[in-house]
């Protein structure tokens, strides 16, 4: 799948594209992941908060059973307080990270990811790669998008790291992680596929009103 990556976008004719639209192709949607949600579904920072609040009950209880000073009881949980919050503070930045260097492009044509906090990469996904999509709801109306793409058009699970359908190792499925409305994006994104493959089989008829046949396989597993 190397003809669909591209590692150096320093200078973007467009935001979030490698290049120029080509004539015909038409941007339908851009944006981006929120780092509340990347913090809270990807990150686990609440799971990770719990954690530390047992390491602290533990202490203080393991303490008092085994008759410490109330000083070294109070040191201890003030240790784990402070660990906590340095963790936790770099797991907040990191999403803050993702969401700032992340864009999400859908064309006319094509799925455009631009994302990595320390490497940056642009993943080109044409429709015509495209073998399903489907969608994980993360609470209301956000979710996150994942792609399953052709047999024989794939990258590495870790690279596309965390905008990447979870547990998918063998089959990676690129997607749009942590969006605010994912329901929105995913039927611009169906809709899309579902008018390119109509005139790609010559049905140039189709208009915007026809409504897109969605059929979407279970939910993203990085939702739950």
């Amino acid at each position: 799948m190397k003809q669909f990556v591209a590692r150096e976008h320093e200078i973007e004719p467009v935001p979030g594209l490698p290049g120029l639209l080509p004539e015909g192709e038409e941007m339908l949607w851009q944006g981006r992941p929120s780092a509340r949600l990347v913090a809270r579904h990807v990150l686990k920072n609440r799971w990770i908060a719990g954690y530390f609040v047992v390491l602290g009950v533990w202490a203080l209880i393991g303490g008092l059973y085994d008759g410490r000073p109330l000083a070294g009881i109070v040191f201890s949980v003030a240790v784990l307080t402070a660990l906590a919050a340095v963790v936790l503070g770099l797991l907040e930045l990191f999403a803050f990270a993702v969401e700032k260097t992340t864009l999400y492009t859908i064309t006319s044509r094509r799925v455009v990811l631009r994302f990595g906090v320390a490497f940056s990469m642009t993943l080109n996904l044409p429709f015509t790669q495209v073998n399903a999509v489907s969608i994980g709801k993360l609470g209301g109306k956000a979710g996150s998008i994942a792609i399953q793409l052709l047999p024989g058009h794939r990258m590495s699970w870790l690279v596309q790291w965390p905008h990447v359908r979870a547990w998918r190792l063998a089959e990676p499925e690129p997607g749009q992680i942590c969006l605010a409305d994912a329901s929105a994006v995913a039927d611009i994104l169906v809709l899309a596929i579902t008018q390119h493959a109509a005139l790609a089989s010559g049905h140039a008829s189709l208009t915007q009103k026809a409504a897109p046949q969605r059929r979407l396989p279970p939910a993203i597993a990085a939702a739950e």
